[in-house]
């Protein structure tokens, strides 16, 4: 109920924006109007076109989130970031990821607790889960699932040879008490460990991370956010909720795509983005062609191009 009602909130503060706007680019233009030096008619002027661009990018951003209309888009998220084969060249490429999903995140307003992250033997991480809050954030993070592809000259290559790494984000929604999903205790693995961090008699005295293994499925959700294994627990126990729903969800649109001849975007596994940096510089979407030569604004967390492309060629149809 309260991510609706935020969701709700923020489309009518949009609104409210976009009119206050609109009413200030009257107003000035009014006055350019009635100006007769050609400096303060100018002036004006450019003050009326800063606002309609003001109002118009607030109905770009309207009409995305009209696109948001799935189920479960206008509710929190887990990101789950994970390195593919290749060692630390791959562990430095989930990092400069996990950099620009939190960049992202920042730019759009929304919260991320770090619930547990796996640093690389020799530099980045080997996984981390993440925990988003804010309207919509599920409905703006499940354009990144999939795999992001890189190719660059290697800065651990002392033979500056051209590499490519594979990291792989999984995004699932956080779901609602009122849906139940039965988890047999039989079925669970739960293992606890020393919290990793800093440093603190807390963290090294207290094995207050809890990792928990679903074993019919292989599923694995860890969490070290919280000082309390009880607590760690708990948020661990929500992910693997929230995951083991998304695996039904998926096993569904497997059989839609039976009838519909649907080509499996949001499958895990899939290619979705490169990001070129050698020999020249380019980051290409495969699902919509949308690219751009601004890597760096791209891995600095500016994936707006990237998210809104997505969200107006596939409008989710959530399966019964």
């Amino acid at each position: 109920m309260l991510s609706k009602t935020n969701a709700i909130r923020a489309v009518l503060d949009a609104w409210r924006n976009a009119e206050q706007a609109l009413g200030d680019a009257g107003v000035y233009l009014e006055l350019a109007a009635g100006e007769r030096e050609d400096a303060a008619r100018e002036a004006a002027l450019r003050e009326a076109v800063a606002s309609l661009d003001r109002a118009e990018a607030i109905a770009d951003d309207l009409e995305v989130k009209s696109l948001l209309g799935g189920r479960f888009d206008a509710r929190s998220c887990y990101l789950d970031l994970h390195a593919g084969a290749g060692g630390t060249e791959s562990c430095d490429w989930a990092d400069m990821l996990l950099r620009m999903f939190l960049r992202y995140a920042e730019r759009n307003g929304f919260q991320v607790e770090v619930l547990d992250a796996q640093p690389g033997d020799e530099a980045g991480v080997k996984s981390a889960s993440l925990y988003v809050t804010g309207p919509y954030a599920y409905g703006y993070f499940k354009s990144e699932r999939g795999v992001h592809r890189l190719v660059r000259i290697s800065p651990f290559d002392a033979n500056r040879r051209r590499h490519t790494s594979f990291a792989a984000l999984d995004v699932v929604a956080e779901l609602d008490d009122d849906i139940e999903i039965e988890i047999q205790d039989r079925d669970l693995r739960i293992d606890t460990y020393r919290s990793g961090g800093a440093g603190g008699q807390h963290v090294n005295k207290t094995d207050s991370a809890v990792r928990i293994v679903h074993l019919p499925t292989g599923i694995v959700v860890a969490c070290q956010a919280e000082r309390s294994q009880h607590a760690n627990r708990d948020k661990a126990m929500r992910m693997l909720k929230a995951r083991l729903y998304e695996m039904e969800m998926d096993r569904k649109r497997r059989e839609m795509e039976q009838f519909y001849g649907a080509k499996g975007e949001i499958a895990w596994g899939r290619q979705i983005r490169s990001y070129v940096l050698q020999p020249y510089q380019m980051v290409k979407d495969h699902r919509t062609d949308v690219e751009t030569g601004r890597v760096d604004a791209v891995l600095d967390g500016d994936l707006k191009m990237f998210v809104d492309a997505y969200l107006r060629k596939f409008r989710e149809t959530e399966p019964a």
